[in-house]
């Protein structure tokens, strides 16, 4: 038996979860064991399959399995969509009906959510409620707007109790919403990162209880299911990069020193003009992505990602306990990690135009909202572990756990509402609403300037809070707003919200 770590013992005690050492140490396994397989590094940029809507319709099948394949140039063990990891990147156009077939090859339940599309979310749409059991498939049908804003989305799981596994354990995959005018670039990519931990033999390790509860970061990160890959160029190039934030919990702050990269947008929303990677714009809360531009100088450079604070357990105990000996990092503390390299030789590539200027975002500040209301996450003790098999944190908006059968906000269709998310922890939150996309108007009270700042995922700062508009056009039904740290999600940090007249 391992003996439990003065550091383990302080965070144990400081929850109340510590009674005997005996009783603890089946929760656990020591906090901070790098991963026991060695990825392969320097491989070749290489990206998942893409498929393509046809006269306005794409047809797909995807099937959720665990098998055996590459990843991080190693043989592991994990879940995947069609037998890889990350799934198929689907291609759509506004106007597009888009059907995926989701069987399930997995032991367990899951489901799906088209993350940021603006679909309905009854029926076969994008119906977080529906359980697809072992061995069972669903049909999912959404039909895209003819206004549908372009964009990077993506798909993952969304069955409760389950999506922080299934999503760590590699089930998700990039969608791309076309312009009708392309920006101009010499080559377009989609990057998915994402985080695992792996052991020795290439299985997928579960995280600690205290992992879920801070929210679990894998030891390796990953592109596309590659550790540190390298993209080629010629100086001069530019090349679009659509970049997904696929980590359960990890927060981003991209950065690329010496190359000239801008931003086109996040999430959906598109800025008039591209603006530089820096500040609140390089940084990507999990389920965010980025639309940068990249134009190749001489000697290439590294995709970095630096550490991020994203705030700690309650009583101080994240502080107390990264100090503590016999652990690993907690999240914020480490080293920069180097997603991907950018390998630039050869001739001078041809020049190309600017891109186009986006059109004008719809602004919701100059609306009268027909309703205000305040959210507040909040974390502390109390609650079950997921099993029943002790105690550990609560995590709830508005002092309640997640219940499917209870209605917790309801807005009237056709309406604009505004919504301040609190957060009375101590740890950052980002929030997610589905099927709507959001505004932000104020940041810890303060009125956010400028043209519209368009998300479907905003970070909440620790002890501090964000107000934004929402327009509730159309699509009525039931759908969630939670925490996208999804073990946060799993353990009650959601709600549900229905929209009707």
């Amino acid at each position: 038996m391992r003996p439990v770590s003065r550091r383990d013992a302080l965070i144990l005690g400081g929850l109340g979860l510590l009674g005997t050492a005996t009783g603890a140490f089946g929760l656990y396994r020591q906090m901070g064991t790098p991963s026991g397989l060695a990825p392969r590094t320097g491989a070749g940029f290489s990206e998942p399959e893409t498929l393509r809507s046809r006269g306005g319709r794409l047809d797909v099948r995807l099937r959720a399995s665990r098998s055996r394949h590459l990843l991080v140039g190693r043989e592991a063990t994990t879940l995947g969509y069609n037998g890889g990891v990350p799934g198929p990147t689907l291609r759509l156009r506004p106007g597009d009906r888009l059907r995926i077939d989701l069987v399930n090859g997995l032991e367990e339940s899951t489901n799906l959510h088209v993350h940021g599309l603006h679909v309905s979310p009854e029926g076969n749409g994008d119906n977080v409620f529906v359980e697809v059991g072992p061995g069972t498939s669903f049909s999912y049908e959404y039909r895209l707007p003819d206004d549908h804003p372009p964009g990077l989305y993506w798909y993952h799981p969304h069955h409760h109790g389950t999506v922080a596994d299934q999503v760590f354990a590699g089930l998700y995959g990039a969608i791309v919403v076309e312009e009708t005018e392309p920006v101009p670039v010499t080559r377009e990519r989609v990057l998915i990162v994402s985080d695992i931990t792996l052991s020795g033999s290439g299985e997928v390790v579960a995280p600690t209880v205290m992992e879920q509860m801070m929210g679990r970061e894998g030891d390796l990160v990953m592109v596309n299911g590659q550790a540190d890959p390298v993209l080629t160029a010629r100086p001069g190039e530019r090349e679009r990069w659509r970049v997904v934030n696929a980590c359960t919990s990890r927060f981003l702050s991209l950065r690329m020193d010496g190359r000239r990269i801008r931003v086109l947008g996040v999430d959906s929303g598109r800025f008039a003009e591209p603006r530089p990677l820096e500040g609140e714009n390089a940084v990507l809360a999990p389920g965010n992505r980025a639309d940068l531009l990249v134009t190749a100088g001489r000697g290439g450079g590294d995709l970095r990602t630096l550490p991020y604070d994203r705030g700690g357990m309650p009583g101080g105990m994240g502080g107390m306990a990264d100090q503590m000996p016999g652990g690993g990092p907690m999240p914020g503390d480490g080293e920069p990690v180097r997603l991907a390299r950018l390998d630039v030789t050869g001739p001078a590539g041809e020049d190309l135009p600017e891109a186009p200027a986006a059109a004008a975002s719809r602004d919701l500040r100059g609306a009268e909202p027909v309703r205000r209301r305040r959210l507040v996450f909040a974390m502390g003790v109390g609650g079950m572990t997921r099993g029943g098999d002790g105690p550990g944190m609560s995590f709830t908006i508005d002092g309640r756990e997640f219940d499917a059968d209870r209605v917790d906000q309801r807005v009237g269709f056709g309406t604009v509402e505004e919504w301040t998310i609190g957060n009375d922890s101590p740890m950052d939150h980002p929030f997610h609403l589905h099927v709507w996309p959001v505004q932000v108007v104020r940041r810890g009270g303060r009125r956010v300037p400028g043209e519209p700042l368009w998300r479907d995922v905003v970070g909440i700062p620790a002890r501090g809070e964000v107000t934004v508009r929402v327009a509730f056009d159309d699509f009525g039904g039931r759908t969630v707003y939670h925490c996208h740290i999804l073990d946060h999600e799993d353990r009650g940090m959601m709600g549900v919200v229905r929209a009707g007249r």
